[in-house]
């Protein structure tokens, strides 16, 4: 068995990938943010019943669930892999397992400040892109815009487009903002990609341990799992 943890690869995320990615970050974390806190709420609330303890434990595989499709999605859309950050689980207390394993909470973490960055990078994409696009296309179509119709503010016209020359300047200054519209959305991309990394894959002392095995290696875990003594052999690792 081969187990990469990471390919070596910096994040580097296509442009519309990017536009893409960001876009869906919104209803995403709308939804995500939704269910853990409705989730969490409910099995905590009514955990005294026992009725909570399912309710946490569906809540936890499904926040695994999510979590490995969140993994996917930034692969697929951002060009970024991220690895599986679970620790192997013992013979006996699975389900206590995973909720010790700091990947479980991490990707809990994960889901809700999906709303919260999902609101910025949705407002930040949006208003750049529609501004930009807006003012280059201005030449294209102003002949249809209404005659009365002139930009205010404070009760003074500030922009009066009664030619097609009139508009040039704007579509110039359209090109600029289109420029910092695309910088703007490859380095959210990137942070983006870069954050998820960080969340939803292994820690860097995971990293290293693992990757400074050799090929027939075994990881003594028992540090990590007081109430398992047995070693847990990996197969090759490459980096």
């Amino acid at each position: 068995m081969t187990t990469t943890h990471r390919d070596g690869t910096r994040p580097n995320p296509p442009l519309l990938g990017s536009v893409a990615y960001l876009l869906m970050n919104l209803p995403l974390g709308i939804a995500s943010f939704v269910f853990v806190v409705v989730t969490m709420s409910l099995g905590v609330g009514t955990a005294i019943i026992w009725v909570g303890v399912a309710v946490l434990a569906l809540g936890i595989l499904v926040t695994r669930g999510l979590a490995s499709l969140e993994r996917l999605r930034v692969h697929a859309m951002l060009g970024t892999y991220v690895a599986s950050p679970y620790r192997p689980l013992p013979e006996k207390g699975r389900w206590l397992a995973r909720v010790k394993d700091p990947a479980t909470w991490k990707e809990l973490a994960y889901l809700l400040l999906m709303l919260p960055l999902g609101i910025a990078e949705f407002t930040i994409v949006v208003v750049f892109w529609s501004v930009s696009l807006y003012l280059t296309l201005l030449p294209l179509y102003w002949a249809w815009i209404p005659s009365d119709w002139q930009l205010v503010l404070w009760d003074h016209r500030v922009v009066e487009i009664d030619s097609w020359t009139a508009t040039l300047p704007f579509a110039g200054l359209g090109v600029l903002v289109l420029a910092m519209a695309i910088i703007i959305t490859n380095a959210l991309g990137t942070l983006h990609a870069v954050y998820a990394r960080a969340m939803l894959g292994p820690s860097p002392r995971r990293i290293s341990k693992l990757e400074g095995l050799s090929t027939a290696g075994a990881i003594d875990w028992s540090n990590e799992w007081p109430q398992n003594t047995t070693s847990m052999s990996y197969g090759s690792v490459r980096g």
